[in-house]
């Protein structure tokens, strides 16, 4: 390393000392922590983020936030040249960077990194770009000056401050910037705002929404999701479907309390600024960076509870549409002469993903795959596919287009628009095309996400009450018993099985069978010395019991009384 790099590091180092007993590390959701811990961590994720885009010579993404945490929290996670997050290989030296006590322990293992990856830090080529995006936190605008700090402590590399954004925006920016197309947040909404209207505008003739169904009151966390929409609503200017933002952040209340997708989905009751007046309309939630999304309806004026329609539902609704145009599409293919594309579909699911939901999506005639808990691991699988889809019951996902699919679906529309028959195959072409621009194929895109879905209801002529209705959930439970050592439990199939200890997952099955359509299974938490236990069963007594008595079988083979 230079001399005059590693004075630069050194000098930047020591205004960021590492708080005393402060060991971050780095998983799906970045580092997250209380906001006044952090700037340390910031700043070194800034030269993390600055040496991933010498080493891809990309656009790298940094956003600071901490999607549903509380107010007083903050966060940091880097977004890949796919828009896609930091690639896996990546965590451990994130982790070692951030825990680095000292800056000469800071400067060495940066040192070392870079010889092992070949990372030709200065040199005359051009600097590399690293986006950096915030939520509307108050602890922001200091996080931001500690990234900004980080990423020019690295020579070659600058700091671009693209403002106050939701995750996906910024996501979706590094993405497009990497494919050398237009990347400015206009360019974002505008494209949103062009493929909906493109969707609408491919509407069946006969298909009407319910009468009264126009409105959809929008719960925005009080976040940044809220500011958003508001400015998407505004150049949507749409007829036919009003969108009623609350909660947007103007109104004076307080990030995610009370109120966003999280808060919505775990608690099942109305979120602050919704109530009895909401009976009968449509509603949806967003997460505090806006990349959840729930839907929901109050189904009483007596009561707060709602009627929640998660990210199984809207994982169902998607596919419903999708399957229906690649049907209108392969009539034309099965009168050519069998040279058309054979388009692979796959859902992507994770274990906590309802049976009910699974069962239903096979009935389709779709594959659908499990894995491991974790929105790097769904998004690896959909990208298998010609179409991937994957969501999260929480409310986080997206669909993933493949370049070859969209190649093909490209000839295929101009083909069928210099022929006579095929205007309904062509519009199928023309629909997915839209949806592939719509939906956020970097990550999970709350504003996004509810603008397909306005559209499909429209295009089915479904209410959200006949949405809802295309399967009941198994009631379910979940439960976390505290033992001694969580890595004593290894677990394989998508973590549907236990490896170890032996016995244990013979006990589970044994319990399993006493109930009808019972399934449960265990996985060691990521973060404290927890296991969790997911059960479901026919009835809400026999899922509290199967879960109750698996409980107890991690409690007799792993608890804290058994060491």
């Amino acid at each position: 390393m230079e001399e005059e790099q590693r004075s630069l590091l050194l000098s930047s180092a020591s205004q960021f000392p590492l708080p005393d007993g402060f060991k971050p590390s780095y998983g799906t959701a970045g580092f997250r922590a209380e906001a006044s811990v952090l700037r340390s961590t910031v700043y070194r994720v800034g030269i993390l983020a600055a040496l991933r885009a010498l080493k891809t010579q990309s656009v790298i993404g940094l956003m600071i936030t901490a999607s549903h945490n509380q107010v007083s929290d903050n966060g940091v996670k880097v977004a890949d040249p796919s828009g896609g997050m930091l690639t896996q290989d990546w965590e451990p030296f994130a982790d070692a960077l951030a825990n680095a006590p000292t800056p000469d322990h800071l400067v060495r293992l940066i040192t070392e990194f870079v010889e092992a990856e070949k990372i030709e830090l200065g040199g005359e080529k051009k600097k590399v770009e690293v986006l950096v995006g915030r939520d509307t936190r108050p602890s922001g605008l200091s996080l931001l000056e500690a990234a900004k700090l980080g990423i020019g402590s690295i020579i070659g590399a600058v700091a671009i401050d693209v403002g106050i954004l939701t995750t996906p925006q910024l996501h979706w920016m590094v993405r497009a910037s990497n494919r050398s197309t237009q990347a400015s947040e206009f360019d974002y909404l505008e494209q949103l705002s062009r493929s909906f209207r493109c969707l609408m505008d491919l509407i069946p003739g006969g298909a009407e929404s319910n009468e009264g169904d126009d409105k959809l009151a929008v719960d925005g966390a009080n976040g940044v999701g809220g500011e958003k929409l508001l400015v998407l609503k505004e150049m949507l200017n749409l007829k036919g479907l009003e969108i009623e933002v609350r909660n947007s952040g103007r109104e004076g209340g307080v990030l995610n309390e009370g109120v966003g997708a999280d808060f919505v989905q775990k608690e099942k009751v109305v979120p602050s600024g919704f109530g009895s007046q909401d009976v009968g309309i449509r509603c949806a939630s967003l997460d505090g960076d806006a990349d959840r999304l729930v839907y929901f309806t109050v189904p009483s004026k007596n009561s707060s509870k709602i009627e929640l329609v998660d990210g199984d539902k809207i994982l169902s609704l998607f596919a419903v549409f999708i399957k229906e145009q690649l049907s209108i599409l392969n009539k034309v293919a099965d009168g050519n002469t069998g040279n058309d594309y054979q388009c692979r579909i796959g859902v992507v699911q994770t274990a906590y993903a309802n049976g009910a939901s699974t069962d239903y999506l096979k009935q389709l005639g779709l594959e659908v795959v499990l894995t491991p808990t974790g929105v790097k691991y769904l998004h690896e699988k959909a990208s298998i596919y010609d179409i991937g889809i994957y969501f999260e019951a929480n409310g986080h996902g997206t669909i993933l287009f493949s370049e070859p699919f969209l190649l093909w679906l490209e000839a295929k529309n101009d083909e069928l628009s210099s022929v006579a028959q095929g205007p309904e195959q062509r519009k199928a072409a023309l629909r997915l095309l839209a949806v592939s621009k719509l939906i956020n194929q970097a990550v999970g895109d709350a504003l996004s996400g509810i603008l397909l879905v306005e559209a499909i209801l429209r295009h089915m002529g479904w209410s959200i009450h006949k949405w809802s209705e295309l399967y009941h959930d198994l009631p379910s439970k979940q439960l976390k018993v505290k033992v001694v050592d969580r890595t004593a439990v290894v677990t394989a199939n998508a973590e549907t099985e236990v490896v170890k200890p032996p016995g244990i997952q013979e006990a589970i099955k044994a319990e399993i069978a006493k109930y009808s359509k019972g399934r449960c299974f265990i996985r060691p938490s990521g973060t404290e010395d927890v296991i969790r236990v997911y059960a479901e069963a026919s009835t809400r007594d026999e899922a509290d019991s199967l879960a109750s008595s698996v409980a107890k079988l991690v409690d007799k083979f792993l608890g804290l009384g058994s060491s």
